[in-house]
Order: C-alpha cells, then sequence, then structure tokens
C-alpha cells in the first residue's frame, strides 16, 4: 500500500523542493500468526552525508523513544505504527530469535560429546586445522555429533572401551608371520568327480591298460583322482567294457580288481558294483549275449581273489526274481564249488594271447595252415589268426608258411600260401615288419632246411618271385634272398680243384 509522507521531493535537475510532499511505496507481507503487543523498530537517524542530495529533511525510518513506545519518524514528528508494519517487524523478530537459539544448541552439545578437546571457538573460524577435525556435520542437518558414536573413519580402532573376541590369523595379512603360527601344512585339493566326468576320465584308463596291461599305472592314475563316493563306479566302468571285448581283456580286468582293493576300494565296493550289474542284466544282454555267464565267472573269480566278500553269493539266496541274476549267480557257485580246493580261478577265462607259451601258439599256427591247405578258406584262416591274440608274434606264421613250401611238393602249395599272405598283408593283419623278419629268418636257415629238403633253394627263389609279383613283398627283401650256388670246373682256371 501507498502511506504518504511529507517529505522534500527531488527536482529535475538534482535540487530539493522543501515542504512539498510526495507518496513513499512500503512493501507488506502477510504473516498467518496471532498479533500480540509488537515492539518498536529501532532506528537511527541518518546523518546528512548518508542521506546525499535527495534529502534534505529527516528519514521516514521506524524509531524507539525512551519508554519504549512504537512510532514512525515523519515530516510532523513521532506516529504510531500501522498493523501491516507490526506483523512484518514481529516476523523478523521471530526468526532472528530461532537462528540464535539453533547456534546456542550446537555449540552446546559440542561441548559435551568432545569435552576433552579444545572448546569450540578457541580456533579461529577459517583455521584449516580447525575444520580437518572437526566431525560435526557440515550441511547443517542432525545434532553436530559425530559419525557412529566417535567409532567410525579411517584408521579408526572403534569405539572406547570395546573389547573384541579372538580371530584366527589370515595368511593374506600383510603383518602376517609364519614363524609364530607354528607349522603350517599346505594341500592340494582335488574336486570330487562328477558323475559326467568319470566316464571321460576312467574309461580312456582302462582302454589303455587293456594295451600294455600295466596294474600300476592304473592305480597311479587313479590316486590322482578324487572318486570319493564314486569309487564303486570304476569296477563297474572295467567290468562292463571287459564284457564288450576279448577274453585277454576280461582277464586283465579281473587282475585289476584284485590289484585295486585295498589301495583304491574296498571289497564292499566291488559288491556294489557287481549288484549294479546284476540289475542291469536285462539291458547288458541286448549287447552281449553272454552277458549272464561271464558275470558269473567274473564273480566267482573276484571271490577268489578275495576281492569280494566271501558271503557275497549268501546275500541273494533267496531274493532274486531276475532270471538272468540267478542265471549269474548260479554259474558263480558252480565255479567256486568245483574250484573249492583252489585258492584262485587262475584259468576261469583261459590262457589267452602272449601268456600262452611259445610251443603252444608255434603248434596252433601249424594247425592253422594246415587246415587252410585243405579247405582252401582264407577267411576262416584270418579268424583264427585273429583269436590268438598275438600281433607279435606274426612272423612265426609267416616263417611256418614258407617252410611249409619248401618242404611240401607241388606248385599248388605255393600258390595258396601266396593268396594267403597276399590277404594278410591287405588287411593289415601281418604288417611289413612281421613279414621282413618272417622272411630274412627263412633266409638265414637256408641251409639247415636245405639238408631236409633238397629242392628248398628252388622253390624258395620261384616263392620269393611270385610274391613281389604279387606286391607282399618289397624289392629289397627279393634282393636279400641268397643266390643259388653252382660247380666250378677245371677249365675256369681254378688251379683243378671242384668248388661249390
Amino acid at each position: 500500500m501507498m502511506l504518504p509522507n511529507s517529505v522534500t521531493s527531488v527536482s529535475g535537475r538534482g535540487g530539493v523542493e522543501p515542504g512539498r510532499p510526495f507518496p513513499v511505496l512500503v512493501p507488506v507481507v502477510p504473516v498467518r500468526l496471532p498479533v500480540p503487543p509488537v515492539m518498536a523498530i529501532p532506528v537511527a537517524e541518518l546523518s546528512a552525508a548518508n542521506r546525499g542530495p535527495f534529502a534534505t529533511g529527516p528519514c521516514p525510518v521506524a524509531a524507539e523513544d525512551e519508554d519504549g513506545d512504537e512510532a514512525l519518524l515523519g515530516a510532523g514528528g513521532l506516529r504510531p505504527w500501522t498493523p501491516q508494519e507490526k506483523l512484518l517487524h514481529e516476523a523478523r523478530l521471530k526468526a532472528k530469535a530461532k537462528r540464535r537459539l539453533r547456534r546456542a544448541s550446537s555449540r552446546d552439545s559440542a561441548r559435551e560429546s568432545l569435552s576433552e578437546g579444545p572448546e569450540p571457538g578457541t580456533e579461529p573460524p577459517g583455521s584449516p586445522k580447525g575444520r580437518a577435525h572437526d566431525r560435526r556435520s557440515r550441511t547443517g542437518k542432525g545434532r553436530g555429533l559425530p559419525k557412529k558414536g566417535g567409532a567410525g573413519g579411517k584408521g579408526v580402532w572403534g569405539a572406547p572401551g570395546v573389547v573384541y573376541g579372538y580371530q584366527e590369523p589370515d595368511a593374506r595379512d600383510p603383518n602376517y608371520d609364519e614363524v609364530a603360527q607354528g607349522d603350517t601344512v599346505y594341500a592340494t585339493v582335488v574336486p570330487e568327480l562328477e558323475e559326467e566326468e568319470l566316464e571321460k576320465n576312467v574309461q580312456p584308463m582302462v582302454l589303455e591298460y587293456f594295451e600294455h596291461g600295466d596294474t600300476s599305472e592304473v592305480m597311479e592314475l587313479l590316486r590322482g583322482l578324487n572318486l570319493g563316493a564314486r569309487r564303486p563306479a570304476v569296477a563297474a566302468l572295467a567290468v562292463a567294457l571287459a564284457l564288450e571285448g576279448k577274453a585277454s581283456h576280461r582277464e586283465l580286468t579281473s587282475r585289476l580288481l584284485a590289484e585295486l582293493v585295498g589301495p583304491v576300494v574296498t571289497p564292499e565296493d566291488v559288491a556294489w558294483a557287481f549288484d549294479a550289474m546284476l540289475r542291469d542284466l536285462p539291458d547288458l544282454i541286448l549287447d552281449t549275449p553272454e552277458a549272464p555267464q561271464m558275470l558269473g565267472q567274473f564273480i566267482a573269480r573276484a571271490v577268489a581273489d578275495h576281492a569280494l566278500p566271501l558271503d557275497f553269493l549268501e546275500r541273494y539266496k533267496g531274493r532274486v526274481d531276475c532270471e538272468h541274476a540267478r542265471a549269474a549267480l548260479d554259474r558263480a557257485a558252480v565255479l567256486l564249488r568245483i574250484k573249492r580246493d583252489v585258492n584262485r580261478l587262475d584259468n576261469v577265462w583261459g590262457v589267452g594271447g602272449g601268456q600262452r607259451p611259445v610251443k603252444h601258439l608255434v603248434k596252433e599256427m601249424n594247425l592253422l595252415l594246415r587246415e587252410y591247405l585243405l579247405s582252401g578258406e582264407v577267411s576262416e584262416a584270418e579268424h583264427c589268426l585273429r583269436e590268438l591274440e598275438v600281433p607279435h608274434f606274426h612272423h612265426e606264421l609267416v616263417y611256418e608258411a614258407v617252410v611249409m613250401v619248401l618242404e611240401g611238393s607241388g606248385e599248388e602249395s605255393v600258390a595258396m600260401m601266396v593268396t594267403l599272405l597276399k590277404v594278410l598283408w591287405e588287411t593289415g593283419l601281418v604288417t611289413l615288419d612281421q613279414m621282413n623278419r618272417g622272411f630274412q629268418r627263412v633266409y638265414e636257415e637256408l641251409g639247415d632246411i636245405s639238408l631236409d629238403a633238397p629242392l628248398a633253394q628252388g622253390l624258395l627263389e620261384q616263392l620269393v618271385e611270385l610274391c613281389f609279383d604279387r606286391g607282399v613283398i618289397t624289392r629289397a627283401l627279393r634282393d636279400a634272398c641268397p643266390a643259388r650256388g653252382r660247380k666250378r670246373f677245371v677249365s675256369e682256371g681254378d688251379g683243378g680243384e671242384v668248388k661249390q
């Protein structure tokens, strides 16, 4: 609103005209508060220098007399305040009182929490040292207490009086002293094999074992694996692979089970494996029709080798419903009854592979060749040679075949032997090394062979030329064949001596 007042007006040139009033605008702020008795605003009169060229008379501001009456200083003297001016003055006083009260409470709380430190206000207001050690909030919020009761912050051990419990030393702590901690044991932890990883790791070991037959190597490899609760699955997997293999593989598997008991598995683990295989016999028969008889032989051999508990068969009396499982258990019981006086059933799988005596292998190969000369069936001779499972001894077959031709008579036997050697060469059953060794043995013993077969030299040259033409032997092996000697006469200048 506009309050008229009688003051000196300002002229256009910067001068004043005394006695001419002009209106003065005073802003009024509405405040929704009850209206108590108000106090006059103490106002000091402006000096002549502060009034400047704009006023020559008294300034129209509020003033307070000695008795405390509220009045305004105007051209006609003091006058009382209007209600709007009182409301504005009251609001200013209340805001100022609140600010003073807030500053006072903050200083009191700081003195209580930091009673041992310097009192507030001793440091200069702008001192960096005072700001660095002041943990009060600088945002103006809160009661001004330190964070976490003085127990927080970098490098702080905790609140005063707090006692911590014992903590185990950490080896990764920079202050860790190994000597002060006593003996320290370092161990490599191998995770336990999962079910899908077992077959991937154990199956190659067993298949490789069928080639070299070294049980100690398999045991070392199994010790490097953390089998855990899956130890019985090792025995079950080995037996399942042996059922699909040869008799020599089954013999090696029985030996492996006997060696694994103790260092790697227990008799109860092997019992669990055979129990699982007895339950799976209906599925095993689909791939191996003779699985019940073979599994019974495995059980009998394991009991004889003390790889299975002696009462293993007694556990199944009257508890077996599957006919295939009953057949396997009956087979094991019959073998154990027959061999009750023998500690080990060593011949339950027969004697196969390189375990046979050399004389037995030579006899088998001679019989094989004689049957071939009578029947002429190359496939049967090849099958019998594979059943012997002695690839390292095939040079004996080549040697016996050549000697049989040299000791015989007729060109028919020569052609048949060349045909057999050609088939064995093409199928890869007889390797180049075995073929060369067989012929070289004949070359070395040709002198002794010629004593019993005078025509051996001519038949050998004929056989070698025919084998070379059919691609059975190499040119170097043909050229290594010894040449037939001849008599020399006196006319050749030998001094009258006759030489062979």
